[in-house]
């Protein structure tokens, strides 16, 4: 019998089913798996649909990896395998996954555990994924796959259909947009995974030090976006230490500063994010063996 725990925290409820579904085949496994979730639950909970400042008042706390309080984790044991499955905000980690990954708690159940990682966001999620490994070797925790779901849409919809959805509870296609999201076939196909980790646990590959998820196109990056990224994590470690100059989240002395970096955030969106894309188109040709080198690097531990 192997024990399996599966930890998420799933504001909107997408990635909840992305999980579900994923996991699906180690819950038809009675007998062998013993599967095991646990829900992360903030003390105090997260709105949704987000208001507006609200949302961007989130930033610095996500950035600087400074958790909210979380309800008591409940899972209790050894297992034999962990799955954590989180969002990205603002290219960090979602607060509750910090939180999880730095508690006591977390830290007792990822040492010496081999580690599934499952990311769903819009499309950006390797500097998140970068501090996830980061904690969870310091837990005693081992990465050995990820598997990444993004909105398959081209990027400059996304900057307006996954805020529209965040902060109206609207996802549906508008204005010849498409609907935000992971698209339902991505979700639907989740459980080859599952299936792919059932046969490594039968066949104890789980302890072999070796991905289990080779070769299912399980993280795919997008070279076009690596440098993007870069300079988004830049500029919101510049504006999460401006912010908390304010004082703690939900503050009247940082709603200024916050309604600043919302101004700020909106003309990067429309008039730097546009000029980045073109220049690295033009200058492709130039960075094609970088990106090549990064994607490699990104894409690991499971491939392509």
């Amino acid at each position: 019998m192997k024990r399996i725990l599966v930890v998420h925290f799933s504001q909107t409820g997408q990635l909840a089913r992305i999980v579900r579904r994923l996991v699906s085949p180690l819950a038809g496994a009675p007998g062998e798996i013993e599967l095991v979730e646990e829900i992360l639950r903030p003390r105090t909970p997260y709105p949704f649909p987000w208001p507006l400042l609200r949302f961007f008042d989130t930033m610095p706390e996500s950035v600087r990896l400074d958790p909210p309080a979380i309800e008591r984790i409940r899972a209790d044991g050894k297992f034999d395998l962990v799955v954590l499955a989180y969002q990205v905000w603002f290219l960090s980690p979602s607060g509750p996954i910090t939180a999880f990954l730095k508690s006591d708690e977390g830290k007792r159940l990822l040492n010496g555990r081999p580690v599934v990682t499952v990311i769903a966001c819009r499309n950006m999620w390797l500097t998140a994924q970068e501090t996830v490994k980061r904690l969870i070797h310091e837990a005693g925790g081992e990465l050995r796959d990820n598997v990444v779901f993004t909105d398959n849409a081209p990027t400059m919809a996304t900057l307006i259909t996954t805020p529209r959805w965040l902060l109206t509870g609207k996802r549906d296609a508008f204005l010849g947009l498409p609907a935000a999201g992971i698209a339902e076939a991505d979700i639907a196909g989740a459980d080859r995974f599952g299936h792919a980790l059932v046969r490594a646990l039968r066949d104890g590959r789980e302890t072999s030090g070796r991905p289990m998820l080779g070769h299912l196109g399980a993280a795919r990056v997008d070279p076009r976006l690596i440098f993007s990224e870069r300079a988004g994590t830049r500029a919101f470690g510049v504006w999460s230490r401006i912010i908390r100059l304010g004082g703690k989240p939900g503050s009247l002395a940082r709603l200024p500063l916050v309604m600043l970096f919302c101004v700020y955030l909106v003309a990067m969106i429309l008039a730097v994010v546009p000029v980045s894309l073109l220049l690295q188109r033009l200058l492709r040709p130039l960075l094609a063996r970088r990106l090549e080198s990064q994607k490699t690097y990104f894409e690991a531990p499971s491939g392509p």
